[in-house]
């Protein structure tokens, strides 16, 4: 799930967001002496219509923020597909302090910061305890280059339930792919589709449904419930249900920014966003077996709209398939875009998780 723009900000959107520190700052001044200043935080969240954002991120930031701080501290907050924003840009926005709190889709920061989609790689965890061990293992390099090298502060990772493989016509395995038009969402699943002879179109994922209609797509990967939600069931027959990549998602905050903030609501944010960051985990781990269960019509949908497709399980053949390409394709290509340091930091966090070491290129 990725939102792809020609765009880049425009000047109203980056002025109202990079105003938000500074609406901090007036509120401090107008307060009388030795009374503390009410916080209010501008945020830019994950993808819009979803259920991360719909049942978690917003309500977390619109409403549960100012309980949580006895009203000390309040906030609002927009979808980055929906402000402007190209997901892309996130990171380096957070840098330059344009946006003081966001969330940034790992998957899509690969042209400036390659290193950060080293866990997001195409079959590196089909299923959510590879997940989990591979984010654990990896998360404190990211933690330490994102503060050291880019003046981000990293509060929470999110992750969105399986993206999986939905197809308008029968195919029995990943080999069937081959000859295809598939919406991907960025360089590992492009190269991954690649390498099962299919043609990668990077799609933007509120105008999936646009193109699987019109015939521009035979198939697309994206997540099991945001397929149902958008109606891709209603388009597709046939749903691959190994796990090609997640969605998985950084929220943090730009240094000034987060030091600007008084030490105790520092210590609630890191403390609720822990919360939150597992209620999100909890429930893409629920959404992704949902997901599968709606679109295939079976009786344990209760999520979702019920559809009729044919699940694909993943067999013997597609386990071997999934690990060679990220062994000889997946992880050599990402390699070859993030630099020869980028093999030295797989091989000691995620490379013994998965036992497949990189070659520096």
């Amino acid at each position: 799930m990725t939102a792809h723009s020609p765009r880049r900000p425009g000047w109203p959107v980056r002025i109202a967001v990079a105003a938000a520190a500074l609406l901090v700052g007036q509120a401090a001044q107008a307060q009388p002496a030795g009374t503390p200043a009410p916080q209010h935080l501008r945020i830019v969240g994950g993808l819009a219509g979803v259920n991360q954002f719909t049942r978690h991120e917003e309500p977390f930031w619109a409403h549960d923020l100012k309980k949580l701080s006895n009203g000390r501290a309040s906030a609002e907050i927009v979808p980055f597909d929906r402000a402007g924003i190209r997901g892309q840009d996130m990171l380096r926005l957070m840098t330059l302090g344009v946006v003081p709190f966001g969330t940034a889709l790992l998957g899509l920061s690969v042209a400036e910061m390659p290193i950060v989609a080293a866990p997001e790689l195409a079959g590196l965890s089909p299923d959510m305890a590879t997940l989990r061990r591979t984010v654990s293992a990896f998360r404190p390099h990211l933690e330490k280059t994102l503060r050291e090298r880019h003046g981000i502060e990293v509060l929470a990772i999110y992750t969105y339930p399986a993206q999986v493989v939905y197809c308008t016509k029968p195919f029995n395995g990943l080999a069937g792919l081959a000859g295809r038009r598939v919406r991907v969402s960025g360089p590992s699943q492009s190269d991954m589709v690649q390498a099962l002879g299919g043609q990668p179109v990077p799609t933007p994922f509120a105008d999936i449904m646009t193109h699987m209609r019109s015939g521009n797509l035979d198939c697309a990967i994206t997540g099991t419930m945001s397929g149902n939600t958008i109606g891709l069931h209603e388009v597709t027959s046939h749903l691959h249900t190994m796990a090609v990549t997640w969605g998985l998602a950084m929220f943090g905050a730009n240094a000034a920014a987060w030091q600007a903030l008084p030490a105790d609501l520092q210590a609630l944010l890191r403390r609720e966003l822990r919360t939150l960051e597992q209620s999100i985990w909890d429930e893409s781990d629920r959404e992704t077996g949902q997901g599968v269960a709606c679109n295939t019509g079976q009786a344990a949908c209760t999520a979702g709209k019920r559809g009729r497709m044919v699940e694909v399980k993943a067999s013997p053949e597609d386990e071997r398939r999934r690990q060679t390409l990220l062994a000889e394709t997946v992880l050599p290509r990402w390699l070859q875009r993030c630099g020869p340091d980028c093999a030295e930091v797989w091989n000691r966090t995620i490379g013994p998780v998965v036992s497949i070491p990189a070659k520096a290129p």
